[in-house]
């Protein structure tokens, strides 16, 4: 350290910790630094509220099968392919979602009654999301 400018240099491995120092002619000092293990607490376990779709016998949640641009019509001048209160069934087409600029026509899995629809048209939906609630037949 004499030889160069350094006046200060502390160094850290694992459980090893030096410092040297040159402020009042080259002291050198060292420590062993233990580390102590932190107990890790138990995980907090949260009850999640029931929703009342849970308690609704019957109600479906249509998801998004993709990420992408929900639409609820073929094209703006069209009507929309379904409607609140409309009767469905197995293979009706529920809506768009747009992915990669490819328009993808989702159809119903289930023969039912459209009870709210959860997306607005040209809402950015994402994988799993809620888009219906049906009422199974």
């Amino acid at each position: 350290m004499q030889k160069s400018d350094l006046t200060e240099l502390e160094i850290e491995l694992q459980d090893l910790k030096l410092r040297m120092a040159r402020p009042g002619g080259g002291k050198i000092s060292y420590e062993q630094v233990v580390h102590q293990p932190q107990p890790i607490p138990a995980p907090i376990q949260v009850e999640k509220p029931q929703s009342k779709v849970a308690d609704e016998q019957g109600i479906e949640i249509f998801k998004s099968p993709m990420v992408g641009t929900f639409y609820r019509r073929p094209s703006p001048d069209d009507a929309p392919f379904v409607e609140k209160g409309q009767q469905i069934k197995i293979g009706d087409v529920l809506c768009i979602v747009e992915a990669m600029k490819v328009m993808n026509e989702i159809h119903s899995e289930i023969t039912g009654e459209i009870i709210e629809i959860l997306a607005e048209d040209g809402d950015s939906v994402e994988y799993s999301q809620p888009l219906y609630k049906i009422r199974k037949i």
